[in-house]
């Protein structure tokens, strides 16, 4: 397992190229977030996929969440509504899950919820954001840790169950935060599913 030490207010693109070809070549890697560090992988990596649901010891019915680069982006996934736009404008990038009606076309079964949603992050962390762009996939995210347990803060603690299965860890450090503030827009009107960190802007 190779790590990247990252200074987060002066990102080494080049390093981050290496985590980009490390994420098309089907890897799964940590990184940090505006919250907690991710465990991730590409999207339509399915044996990376199957392998962070593994790890995780997670339902394979319980679909992950993922991180898009842009707003423009998430459209390409998801149905939104004009009132949900303006919302995902003035929440993102930040601490924020949206559960949106998904477009079936682009996206693999293995993200979809039991409703036909899927559910979208923009951090607001540059690492994150980079990722994104350089690989042009969106970044499968969720938490580092056993399903129901604790989140991890410090990469540098990083339990051997995770640190052998990993292909790369990006850290900037410990991270003490809360995890996302949840979101549901599918419907009407919006749906405060778990309260994080983010205040609520409806």
């Amino acid at each position: 397992m190779k790590t990247i030490h990252l200074d987060p207010h002066q990102i080494s693109y080049r390093q981050l190229r290496n985590a980009g070809d490390a994420l098309l070549g089907g890897g799964v890697i940590v990184y940090p977030t505006d919250t907690i560090y991710g465990l991730g992988c590409d999207i339509y990596a399915k044996d990376a996929v199957k392998k962070i649901y593994a790890l995780k010891k997670r339902d394979s019915s319980k679909p992950f969440s993922f991180i898009c680069g842009n707003v423009s982006q998430i459209s390409e996934f998801a149905f939104v509504s004009n009132w949900g736009y303006k919302l995902l404008k003035k929440s993102l990038p930040g601490p924020y899950t949206f559960i949106l009606e998904a477009r079936k076309t682009n996206m693999p079964k293995k993200m979809l919820g039991k409703r036909n949603t899927i559910g979208v992050r923009i951090p607001d962390h540059p690492v994150c954001r980079e990722l994104v762009r350089l690989t042009g996939r969106p970044l499968l995210t969720t938490s580092v840790n056993l399903s129901g347990e604790g989140s991890l803060t410090d990469p540098s603690m990083l339990p051997e169950k995770f640190s052998s299965k990993v292909d790369l860890v990006i850290s900037t450090g410990p991270l003490v935060s809360e995890p996302s503030t949840v979101i549901d827009i599918a419907g009407d009107e919006p749906v405060l599913i778990r309260q994080g960190k983010g205040e609520l802007l409806w």
